[in-house]
C-alpha cells in the first residue's frame, strides 16, 4: 500500500520516516509535500493509498485537504496530526473526509495501530473490488443472455405457434431442447440468509445470479434464468440422461455448496417433476415452484424433492386456455368467471396439488395478458404476487378462486380501456408486443388475431399513430437491436442475424446495409475507430 507524507517542516516528515518500519508494516512513501495543495497535486499524479497529513500548514490545512480527498479522491484515507489545542477540532472532522487522528508527538505505536487498521480496511475494500471485477467478467454475451429470456418465455408466456418456437430454438442455439422426446427437470433456487440482516439478499443478489450461471455452465445441458415474478430466486433447467439421479443430486450438491462458500448463504431448492416435450415445460417450471412452496420457514438450507404423480398434474388442455384467454380480450368477465369455475372446481374429486397446478397454469396466463396489454402496474403486480402466495398456501380453494378472478377483472378493465381509446392504447399494446418478440416471426395478420382487430384497421391505424407502417418499424427496430449486439465482440455475425430474426447472414447484411448505411463488419470495425 502506498502512503504519501505531508507536513510543512522537513524535519518532521524526516521523523516520521523514521518511527515505523513501513515495509514491514506493509506500506510503501511514494511521496511528500508540504502542503495540502501540493498533495492535491501529487494525488492527481500518483496511485496513492493513505496520506499521513499535519493539521496545521500554509496555503491549505489537514482538515480541508481531507475534505478535498473526500470529493476528488474518495478511495484515499486521511490520518490527522494534530496538536492538544486541535483535538477537538480534529475530531469533530470525522465526517469531513478524517479517518484517523493522532496526538503529537506521535508515539511509534500509536502511529503503528492506526495504520494496521487502516491497512485491513484497505485490503478488504481492495478483495472486494477485485471479487465485483471478476463478477463482472462471468457476465455472459448476450446471446446467452437473451437464451434465458427465451426461457423465461416458453415457461411463462402464451405461445405463437409450434413451429415459430422451434425455429427460434435453433437461432438461439437451444436445438437440444426442440427433440419432441427431449425430458427435463426444473429447480428453483431461492437464497435465505442466516443472520436478521435481509439487506444481505440485496447486495448479493447479482453475484448469486452470476454464481448460478457458472454453476449451469459447468453441468453440460444446463441453464439457469431468473423469473421477475419471484424475488431471491434463480431457476434452473436441466436436460435429462440416464444418469438422471446422478445429475439431479450432482446439481443441488454444487449449488448449495457453493452458494455457502462464497456467498454466506443458504438455499432452499425444490426439484420438479422430470416432463417430456415442449408443451409440458410450463407443468416441468409449475412443479418445482410447487416444491419449493412446500419448505420450512426459516434459514437453513433445504432441499424439497416433492415428487407428483400423473393423476394429480391436471392437464389445462390448449383450447381450455384459448377460452380463457378470449373471454379476457373480448372483455367478457361472465365468460372468464363461467370457465374459471369449471377448470378449478371440475368434478370435485381433484387433490390440491392438482388444483394448484391449475391454479397456477390460470395465473402464468393472466400474467401473460398484463403483459401484451402493459398493464404491469404496482397494483396488478401486487395482485399477481397475492394469486401466487394464496396458491402456494394449498388450503383456500376459494381465496385462490376469488384473487385469480379480481385479477381478470383488472386486466379486462385495461383491456377494455384499449378498446375505446380510439386505437391508440391497442397500438400501444401492439407495439410493446414488438418490442418483446421482434425476432420472431410476425406478420400483420398474426398480431391481428393476437389483438382481436381487423389486419386493414390495425395496419391504418398502427400507422397513424407512429408515422410508419408495421413492415418498416418491425425492420427498423430489428436493427437498433442488431447495432447493439454487434458491440458485443464476442458475437459473429450469424449470431446476431439469428437474435434479430435473420436465419441468414447475407440477407441480414443487405438489410442491414440499406438502413445503417455499412455492413455488420463495417459498423462493428467503425466503434474502434
Amino acid at each position: 500500500m502506498k502512503i504519501m507524507i505531508t507536513d510543512d517542516e522537513i524535519q518532521i516528515r524526516k521523523g516520521l520516516r523514521m518511527k515505523v518500519d513501513w515495509e514491514e508494516e506493509g506500506f510503501q512513501i511514494v511521496g511528500e509535500a508540504s502542503n495540502g495543495k501540493e498533495a492535491l497535486e501529487l494525488l492527481g499524479k500518483m496511485d496513492i493509498d493513505v496520506v499521513l497529513t499535519d493539521m496545521r500548514m500554509p496555503i491549505m490545512d489537514g482538515i480541508e485537504l481531507a475534505k478535498r480527498c473526500q470529493q476528488e479522491f474518495p478511495n484515499v484515507r486521511v490520518i490527522v496530526l494534530s496538536g492538544y489545542s486541535d483535538f477537538e477540532y480534529v475530531r469533530g472532522s470525522m465526517k469531513e473526509g478524517v479517518k484517523d487522528y493522532l496526538l503529537k508527538p506521535v508515539a511509534p505505536d500509536e502511529l503503528v495501530e492506526v495504520l494496521r487498521k487502516v491497512g485491513k480496511e484497505i485490503k478488504e475494500e481492495k478483495r472486494k473490488q477485485v471479487e465485483t471485477a471478476q463478477m463482472r467478467q462471468l457476465v455472459y454475451t448476450q446471446l446467452q443472455e437473451v437464451q434465458e429470456q427465451y426461457l423465461l418465455y416458453l415457461v411463462k408466456e402464451e405461445w405463437l405457434q409450434l413451429n415459430l418456437i422451434t425455429e427460434r430454438l435453433h437461432q438461439l442455439r437451444l436445438e437440444e431442447l426442440v427433440n419432441e422426446n427431449v425430458s427435463v427437470q426444473f429447480f428453483t433456487v431461492e437464497i435465505r440468509v442466516s443472520d436478521d440482516n435481509p439487506s444481505r439478499l440485496k447486495e448479493l443478489w447479482l453475484p448469486f445470479q452470476m454464481l448460478c450461471k457458472e454453476i449451469a455452465k459447468e453441468h453440460a445441458g444446463t441453464y439457469s434464468f431468473y423469473d421477475p415474478s419471484y424475488a431471491n430466486m434463480v431457476h434452473f433447467l436441466k436436460l435429462m440422461d440416464k444418469e438422471m439421479v446422478y445429475s439431479t443430486s450432482s446439481l443441488v450438491e454444487n449449488i448449495q455448496r457453493n452458494v455457502r462458500k462464497l456467498l454466506k448463504l443458504e438455499t432452499v431448492i425444490g426439484i420438479g417433476n422430470t416432463v417430456t416435450g415442449l408443451p409440458n415445460f410450463k407443468m416441468g417450471y409449475i412443479s418445482s415452484l410447487l416444491a419449493w412452496s412446500q419448505s420450512h420457514l426459516g434459514s437453513q438450507s433445504q432441499v424439497i424433492d416433492a415428487a407428483i404423480t400423473k393423476e394429480e398434474v391436471f392437464e389445462v388442455l390448449p383450447d381450455f386456455e384459448r377460452k380463457l384467454t378470449n373471454a379476457v380480450e373480448n372483455v367478457n368477465f361472465g365468460a372468464f368467471k363461467e370457465n374459471i369455475h369449471t377448470l378449478l372446481h371440475g368434478n370435485g374429486n381433484q387433490s390440491i396439488l392438482s388444483f394448484s397446478f391449475a391454479a397456477n397454469r390460470v395465473l402464468f396466463l393472466l400474467e401473460s395478458l398484463a403483459r401484451k396489454y402493459d398493464n404491469e402496474t404496482k397494483d396488478i403486480q401486487k395482485m399477481i404476487w397475492n394469486c401466487q402466495q394464496s396458491i402456494w398456501e394449498l388450503n383456500s380453494q376459494s381465496r385462490v378462486i376469488e384473487n385469480l378472478l379480481q385479477l381478470a377483472q383488472q386486466i379486462i378493465e385495461k383491456v377494455r380501456t384499449a378498446r375505446f381509446s380510439n386505437g391508440k392504447l391497442i397500438v400501444d399494446s401492439v407495439r410493446h408486443y414488438l418490442d418483446q418478440h421482434y425476432a420472431s416471426e410476425i406478420s400483420l395478420t398474426l398480431l391481428s388475431e393476437l389483438f382481436h382487430i381487423n389486419s386493414a384497421h390495425l395496419s391504418e391505424t398502427f400507422k397513424n399513430y407512429i408515422g410508419q407502417n408495421f413492415s418498416d418499424y418491425l425492420v427498423n427496430l430489428r436493427m437498433e437491436k442488431a447495432q447493439q449486439f454487434l458491440r458485443d465482440k464476442q458475437l459473429k455475425i450469424i449470431d446476431v442475424a439469428n437474435l434479430v430474426g435473420f436465419s441468414n447472414s447475407g440477407y441480414f447484411s443487405t438489410v442491414f446495409k440499406k438502413h445503417i448505411g455499412q455492413t455488420p463488419v463495417e459498423f462493428r470495425n467503425s466503434l474502434d475507430s
